[in-house]
């Protein structure tokens, strides 16, 4: 008979055999996706959140931190130091390289071209290309959809695993656990707590320090209405922090990148809660919760019965990176260096290069199909135009649209094409209808009729007074997240 400590022995090695096959074999799976993708790892991602955690906590200005807020707050400094772990645990991720290229690009390859047609443009293919290999590149993004994280992860996806501010609303199971494998790391938006921003300001510095590549939304929050929301500056002050330290700031870019899609997916929800901020009624959980169940019964249904039809196009386009390098120098030659200015006006500065970013990120918005006919509707002073009508407008919009160099999706097509696509969408939806020889838009369609005429009303010239002045949605309304 066999003695039980035997037993245990041999079960031990089994189970350490296993553990040394599987990192053997994650490495080895690592490797093969790295070579697959072509894609810039950025080492410093790769490095343990135990390893970050340490480094934090040995972090002197979190020290200081910790000593303002126990004395302030009369508590001791253990049970702030407390606090201080509870925030690095629930800001730092912990990237897994397999997790985010076997299945978060997996899945986001599958979900995007379940819904929609996906297009990823470049301003100069080969810009990125000549960036050098050491520089530190931040994202600057226009925030549509929560889909926006999706979809710029998979476009960048053969260029850098890209790491994203993420709100509280990923906060839940399974997807804080997905987010954190990805690289992505947790903010809670509009809490003002000293002690917790110098936490995430000591973070994003560590990990911009280190070269890893970030995505920011600086509007701060999805646009309610369809129009560009001002730029914060919370991460972006955060991240140009590290250029306190000599070399650094020859090496930070900002690289534009423009969203846009035919169909936003929460878009009605969007709009209810821009009604909301005006005043208007809120809704129940329990409606919110019937129009989900609604809407995924329905698609599923369109699914299984092979009706299913895609939500147009989403389209991302990516800008040239910006040296940041003349920026500061600039401020330098004018006596006015980025960290000997006072505090309010160091963020006036930091204020002015995010809105020049937002401009950037602004003229690159790709013009999907019915973001065009939209436009071209507000337009007219009615709610019927004839086809012939619109055909014209749009051929006038698209013409002017090339003519200022912006980024038009099938610009080349027949003009009808685009229409009769963009019409289907819109008809599926319950916006506009087809009457006789013409459109009309239905009672409830004016409010997205404006909502995706928005996104690129600023692109538009001199037709940009003509949509503004039908908008049907509120112009004071800024909601964050």
């Amino acid at each position: 008979m066999v003695n039980a400590p035997v037993i245990w022995i041999a079960a031990a090695a089994v189970l350490f055999a296993g553990w040394l096959y599987w990192r053997y074999f994650t490495r080895r799976a690592a490797i093969r996706v790295v070579h697959r993708f072509r894609a810039r790892i950025d080492r410093f991602k790769l490095t343990s959140k135990a390893y970050i955690a340490e480094s934090l906590l040995g972090d002197e200005s979190i020290a200081a931190a910790v000593r303002d807020h126990a004395q302030l707050h009369g508590m001791p400094q253990a049970a702030v130091w407390r606090t201080v772990r509870t925030y690095i645990s629930e800001i730092v991720p912990a990237f897994n390289l397999l997790a985010y290229y076997q299945v978060g690009i997996a899945a986001s390859r599958t979900l995007l071209n379940l819904f929609y047609r996906v297009n990823v443009s470049y301003v100069r293919r080969t810009s990125l290309d000549e960036l050098p290999r050491e520089s530190i590149v931040i994202y600057l993004m226009n925030h549509r959809s929560n889909a926006d994280y999706v979809l710029a992860g998979y476009a960048l996806a053969g260029q850098v695993a890209i790491s994203y501010a993420v709100g509280e609303w990923a906060r839940v199971f399974p997807l804080e656990y997905l987010f954190k494998s990805f690289g992505s790391y947790f903010i809670r938006r509009r809490f003002r707590e000293p002690l917790y921003h110098t936490v995430l300001e000591r973070y994003v510095q560590l990990v911009t320090r280190n070269g890893v590549t970030q995505g920011i939304f600086p509007e701060g929050g999805l646009s309610r209405d369809g129009k560009l929301r001002p730029a914060k500056i919370g991460l972006l002050d955060y991240a140009l922090g590290v250029a306190r330290e000599p070399g650094f700031a020859a090496r930070m870019y900002l690289v534009p990148v423009g969203i846009n899609f035919d169909r936003v997916l929460e878009d009605r929800s969007l709009l209810r809660e821009l009604r909301e901020s005006e005043g208007n009624a809120r809704a129940g959980r329990l409606t919110q919760l019937r129009e989900v169940l609604g809407y995924t019964a329905w698609n599923a249904g369109r699914l299984l019965s092979r009706r299913w039809k895609r939500y147009g196009q989403a389209a991302v386009v990516i800008g040239e990176p910006v040296p940041l390098e003349a920026w500061f120098a600039g401020l330098e030659r004018d006596g006015r260096g980025l960290f000997t200015l006072p505090r309010a006006d160091r963020l006036g500065v930091i204020q002015a290069l995010a809105d020049d970013a937002m401009r950037r990120v602004g003229d690159i918005i790709p013009v999907t199909s019915v973001p065009l006919v939209c436009a071209s509707i507000q337009t007219f002073d009615a709610d019927f135009v004839s086809r012939a009508q619109l055909l014209e407008r749009m051929s006038e919009v698209r013409e002017s649209l090339a003519h200022h160099g912006r980024q038009v999706l099938n610009a080349d097509e027949e003009i009808g094409e685009t229409l009769d696509r963009a019409y289907e969408l819109l008809r599926l939806r319950r916006v506009a209808s087809r009457e006789g020889a013409g459109y009309a838009v239905l009672p409830r369609g004016r409010e997205l009729i404006s909502y995706y005429a928005n996104s690129i009303a600023h692109l538009l010239g001199e037709f940009e007074s003509a949509v503004r002045a039908r908008d049907a949605l509120p112009v004071h309304a800024v909601v964050d997240l």
